[in-house]
């Protein structure tokens, strides 16, 4: 009887698995997939570094879209040089213009905040002091400043922006700007003293002309709505300070268009393209 002999196979044989068949590659299923060279590894993006339709965006020339085309047709120069290269990168210290302007590459934002009584318009919050610009403080990572100022015991509208140039318009237009307020006196407005501010009132041997001014409807005649164009500081103080009222409530309802529709007090809200496009035309 013959028996059966022991296999002769070799332990290559017997490591490739069924013997004739190709060597198994290793599997990575598990983790062990092999270390990148440092080459290979992806770089993080360098903050300094911003694409130039993104930079054009932020300025406020156009969209991202539209830089994409003024790009391309040579309009845009980073230090002098025209590039219309798509996906081209700038530092931000490089300067790039648009049309031969000069251009600023800090997204520009436009807040608005309906303030409370009792905080104040400008500066930090110190010695516990309520300000208008901690209520925003979560709205922007960039600095927001106050265009123009209400006083601490006035309540209403108030625009915070990084927009300078905006701001120089607003603060100083050449033909106004439309404000209205809801005001309450500490006693009942005189129906002789409402025609004076009607027919324009000397503050300061100087006459101010307001646009509107009445008595608030289903309301007391402690109450009354005046909408004026003027610029002077504190101009609605002193309307009724030369008269002998003392105002109790001042609120600030509308401002250069924007009303307080939608937005309790204390709170805030980001302006619409609209909004932005329709104060760019103020001048």
């Amino acid at each position: 009887m013959i028996g059966m002999g022991k296999s002769h196979s070799k332990k290559g044989d017997r490591a490739s698995g069924r013997q004739g068949s190709p060597p198994r590659k290793k599997s990575y299923s598990r983790g062990n997939s092999p270390a990148r060279n440092a080459a290979e590894r992806k770089q993080p993006s360098d903050p300094n570094l911003i694409r130039l339709n993104k930079y054009v965006a932020n300025s406020g020339v156009c969209s991202r879209r539209e830089a994409d085309i003024y790009i391309a047709a040579g309009n845009v120069t980073v230090n002098g040089k025209p590039i219309t290269e798509m996906g081209y990168k700038v530092k931000l210290a490089d300067k790039v213009k648009f049309d031969g302007r000069l251009l600023n590459p800090i997204k520009r934002e436009y807040v608005l905040l309906n303030k409370p009584k009792d905080f104040t318009t400008t500066g930090r919050d110190e010695q516990g002091k309520r300000t208008a610009m901690g209520l925003i403080s979560k709205a922007s990572k960039t600095e927001l400043k106050p265009v123009g100022k209400l006083g601490k015991s006035t309540t209403g509208l108030l625009l915070f922006t990084n927009d300078g140039e905006l701001t120089k318009r607003l603060n100083s237009p050449k033909n106004g700007l439309r404000k209205l307020f809801h005001i309450e006196l500490n006693k009942p407005l005189r129906s002789a003293d409402l025609k004076k501010i009607q027919d324009g009132l000397a503050v300061d041997d100087k006459v101010v002309k307001v646009q509107e001014v009445s008595f608030v409807d289903n309301a007391p005649k402690t109450q009354v709505g005046m909408e004026l164009f003027s610029t002077r500081s504190n101009i609605v103080q002193r309307i009724f300070d030369t008269l002998g009222y003392e105002i109790v409530k001042l609120d600030r309802v509308v401002y250069a268009g924007l009303t307080k529709k939608d937005l309790p007090r204390g709170h805030w809200r980001y302006l619409t393209e609209k909004e932005v496009i329709n104060l760019g035309m103020i001048n």
